[in-house]
């Protein structure tokens, strides 16, 4: 049975505990089905499929996205609520300090697409979509966590009425259907992907609730849970993610002041469960482990973030102006998230590591690794 330390460290970050760990994790007897010519190709295309069928499936316009943010804005996403994960930080000058800024590299554009659907002038059913590019320098950096961030960070304005579960569901099922429709794109331009190796995705997803993979396997810590679950279902959205669970823990971290992971939804769900958030899970055919695709969710209210604000000890922030922002009332309700778009190419095109669909800097000891399973990793 887990210990308290066990499920801790299940909670302090994304990963494989160290690199003995992660060379029986890399598969062996693997040869990349695509050159790494071809790979390139389809990456190109494969993400235009998917933004232009996203924008079209949820209503959404391609917007440009910042690189960098105002720390006084309070607008970047610090992933958790345990402070275990600090965005980059640096002084400008400008003007020999006399009109100084200080800002931050994004780990997200989570809060900034929300204020950005005013910007943009988003009515209720409207949103954004952008082509988001991080930095989180506190991952540990394995087959599918990477320093470098590229996501399809996504936001929509909703009503009052659609902050429900059945709305969330009908958001998630559209996101399902235009991932779904990219693996199949990406094998009508290299029918080689279609190997009896590794099954299709299915048309839909399963969804289930964090207290109830909890209850399945009430001994397992968490990552755990999820790999089990995924061996009944192989591609899932979990919901209900951050408030405490029956055994006192949440199903994983979450920031407090943009996904609601503290609303009661009994009424929905027959049972005691809280939270309008969730991640889509697959199984990933070629890894053989668990691969996050996306966290998502329904949005803070003014009322609903005060009250994970005090839960998380972080009542300070209502000093912010993205937080003033939403206790008044002048960013529209919203539900939005981030898909991986490495992490969703390295699923599509049957990679065993994310280095061979982005760029990014990797430990010495990882590329030796890879080199001698003979996953081709980008320099």
């Amino acid at each position: 049975m887990p210990t308290v330390l066990d499920k801790k460290a299940d909670l302090a970050g994304p990963g494989i505990g160290d690199y003995k760990e992660l060379e029986t994790v890399l598969p062996r007897d693997y040869r990349s089905i695509l050159t790494p010519r071809e790979t390139q190709q389809a990456i190109f295309q494969v993400k235009r499929y998917i933004e232009d069928n996203l924008c079209k499936e949820l209503n959404l316009m391609m917007v440009e996205v910042p690189l960098i943010v105002d720390v006084e804005s309070g607008v970047n996403d610090m992933l958790d609520r345990d402070g275990s994960r600090t965005p980059i930080q640096f002084h400008i000058s400008n003007d020999r300090d006399l009109h100084p800024l200080d800002a931050q590299v994004v780990q997200a554009a989570t809060k900034w697409k929300r204020v950005a659907l005013r910007q943009f002038d988003c009515g209720v059913g409207e949103g954004i979509c952008t082509d988001m590019r991080a930095v989180r320098k506190d991952y540990f950096l394995d087959h599918d966590h990477s320093a470098y961030v590229d996501q399809w960070d996504w936001e929509r304005v909703i009503t009052s009425e659609e902050r429900n579960l059945n709305f969330l569901k009908s958001i998630v099922n559209n996101i399902w259907k235009v991932i779904v429709g990219a693996e199949r794109f990406a094998q009508s331009l290299f029918p080689q992907l279609r190997d009896s190796r590794y099954p299709d995705l299915p048309e839909h997803l399963t969804f289930i609730h964090a207290e109830e993979i909890l209850n399945m396997y009430p001994n397992l810590p968490r990552k755990q849970r999820e790999t089990a679950i995924l061996q009944n279902y192989p591609a899932v959205f979990i919901i209900g993610i951050g408030l405490p669970l029956r055994d006192g823990y949440p199903h994983e971290m979450r920031a407090a002041d943009y996904d609601d992971w503290i609303t009661d939804t009994h009424l929905e769900t027959g049972r005691d469960t809280h939270g309008l958030n969730g991640d889509i899970l697959v199984w990933n055919p070629v890894t053989k482990r668990r691969h996050e695709l996306t966290s998502m969710g329904i949005r803070v209210t003014a009322e609903t973030l005060k009250q994970q604000l005090t839960l998380s000890k972080q009542m300070d922030f209502l000093q912010l102006p993205y937080h003033k922002a939403i206790l008044n009332n002048q960013i529209p309700l919203s539900v939005g998230g981030g898909i991986g778009q490495s992490r969703t190419l390295m699923l599509l095109l049957r990679k065993a590591h994310l280095g061979e669909v982005s760029v990014t800097v990797w430990p010495k000891i990882l590329k030796e690794m890879c080199a001698q399973k003979e996953i081709f990793v980008l320099e």
